[in-house]
């Protein structure tokens, strides 16, 4: 079975451990289902896994990829849960490409309970974009943030799969969504999805009701003042530093959340595909590549210079 899998692990050089042949393909576990994977995409996961972190050498090869979307043996078309629920793994679940193989591949295995079932208005490349980045976009969106008791969101660092997708689901929703980047070029694509693009740290004609966090040190001071009393303030990561200061007069004086979040469940997961299939909201596809040129996918992505998802196409 054709696949693109970690068969080194290289902290400095992600990709010397990435491989693009041929796999045996691992018996199908009791309950689970075998997709034929039609589309799927790349996250920063695939990088960090070829880094060695979530992924130890004793577990190679391993098929990269956590979003894939494809056909199951009924001739459903469905979009693949990427999360599994996994008693040995101390946070008490992993995703696909850490404990079990991903979906860069022709055919992944899931439980029965993890396949969605894809609407016929969303492509199976725009499936693929929304398990992982989209769905995390969302849950921070809707549930950790319940955007719909407000009207204004800020997401900081907009350009990478989360805060592309928010900017997207907050602009589909209804609500005044403003963005910001260290990049020109990458705020004018913000303001062409609806949104206000500002320079990082700039002033923001309101305070939000929601901020979108994934940063970190650098812009976390920065949500904070730009915080309405009673907002959420959402973080799912820290990619440019996780020791931020925070004034807790704010936070008690403003009545501010800070709220923790991570993922989604398959109900939200199935929301949003619905979500994409009702409205004109799409994925932000930054490039797609057939499958035989899934090395310079994952290339593209390394570069760092992405705007929205990066997507294998299985059938080119």
């Amino acid at each position: 079975m054709r696949a693109a899998y970690a068969s080194a692990l290289n902290p400095d050089e992600p990709l010397r451990g990435l491989t693009v042949g041929d796999l045996p393909e691992r018996a199908t576990p009791d309950g689970w289902v075998p997709v034929e994977v039609r589309a799927s995409s790349l996250n920063h996961h695939d990088l960090w896994s070829l880094r060695g972190v979530g992924l130890p050498a004793d577990r190679l090869p391993m098929i990269l990829g956590c979003d894939a979307a494809g056909v199951d043996p009924d001739g459903n078309e469905v979009v693949v849960f990427p999360v599994v629920e996994d008693k040995v793994d101390p946070r008490g679940f992993s995703i696909f490409s850490e404990r079990h193989p991903g979906g860069i591949a022709e055919r992944i295995a899931a439980p029965r309970e993890n396949l969605i079932a894809k609407p016929a208005g969303v492509s199976f490349a725009e499936a693929a974009c929304l398990p992982t980045a989209w769905l995390t976009a969302y849950h921070m969106l809707v549930t950790r943030g319940r955007i719909a008791e407000g009207g204004s969101v800020l997401v900081q660092g907009a350009g990478g799969g989360v805060a592309t997708a928010a900017v997207a689901i907050g602009v589909a929703l209804g609500k005044r969504v403003y963005a910001t980047s260290r990049e020109q070029w990458k705020r004018e694509r913000i303001s062409e999805l609806g949104a206000t693009a500002l320079e990082p740290g700039a002033r923001l004609p309101e305070r939000v009701d929601v901020v979108i966090e994934s940063v970190g040190e650098p812009t976390f001071d920065h949500s904070m003042k730009c915080a309405a009393p009673g907002a959420r303030i959402v973080v799912c990561g820290a990619t440019a530093g996780h020791k931020a200061t925070i004034d807790l007069r704010r936070v008690f004086a403003m009545r501010i959340e800070i709220l923790g979040s991570s993922m989604g469940t398959p109900d939200e997961l199935a929301a949003l595909l619905q979500l994409v299939a009702d409205s004109t909201v799409r994925p932000v596809i930054d490039s797609t590549h057939p499958f035989s040129e899934a090395a310079k996918a994952f290339e593209r992505l390394d570069a760092g210079e992405v705007f929205g998802k990066v997507v294998i196409d299985h059938l080119a």
